[in-house]
């Protein structure tokens, strides 16, 4: 009898025991690669992460930090869909050559220099000639290849300069690309009839060293 009841003692204390398990946590994201920063962007449509290639791409996004650490993006928009398919397309943001927050053109670098192309997630900064490109930007959706430079082309073949990715958040570029479309604006059907806020952009804390 005795060694009964301590059998069903020993089956009731298991099940909050069973009960408490903790879940597993969501695996957490690669650390950044090497000469690369990341910067978050929070939007009113949710969140994605950058990887920007400091090493590769220097000029362009040191010009994107600057924006981003002068809190010049904050409260801007994205105000343009460009999409071919509901997965393929770009979305552009940026100042808009307002006075307030635009700063001079920077050089360009184009892909065929710094190697970094438009494959999907990439950002890119808008531009009209080579060396007039200032703070607005593109990300992609679906590879790009379209956009690199090409020298084999006449004309003018420098591409667009790419200098980083996105590296999380990917879905909630995908619902920009998606938004709902004007057909007024200097963008004839690419205008995002209500543009999707940039409530703010921050540098990310690099990932402490792994301890020995």
């Amino acid at each position: 009898m005795l060694k009964r009841l301590l059998l069903i003692v020993v089956a009731l204390c298991a099940v909050p025991a069973l009960a408490r398990t903790p879940v597993a946590p969501a695996p957490a994201a690669p650390p950044a690669a090497a000469g690369t920063v990341r910067v978050k962007v929070d939007t009113s449509e949710g969140s994605f992460v950058l990887e920007l290639e400091k090493t590769r791409a220097p000029i362009t996004t040191a010009n994107f930090l600057r924006y981003v650490d002068e809190k010049r993006l904050d409260g801007t928009v994205f105000y343009r869909t460009v999409r071919v398919t509901p997965t393929f397309g770009f979305v552009q943001f940026g100042v808009q050559n307002a006075p307030k927050r635009v700063l001079p053109p920077i050089a360009h670098e184009p892909t065929t220099q710094t190697g970094v192309r438009h494959v999907d997630g990439a950002i890119s900064i808008a531009r009209l000639a080579p060396g007039t490109a200032q703070g607005d930007f593109t990300i992609s959706v679906g590879d790009q290849p379209s956009l690199d430079a090409d020298p084999s082309k006449p004309g003018d073949n420098l591409g667009y300069a790419a200098f980083g990715r996105v590296v999380e958040g990917m879905d909630v570029v995908h619902r920009i690309l998606n938004a709902p479309v004007s057909e007024g604006g200097h963008f004839k059907g690419e205008m995002i009839a209500q543009p999707i806020r940039i409530l703010s952009a921050r540098q990310m804390a690099a990932a402490p060293s792994p301890q020995p």
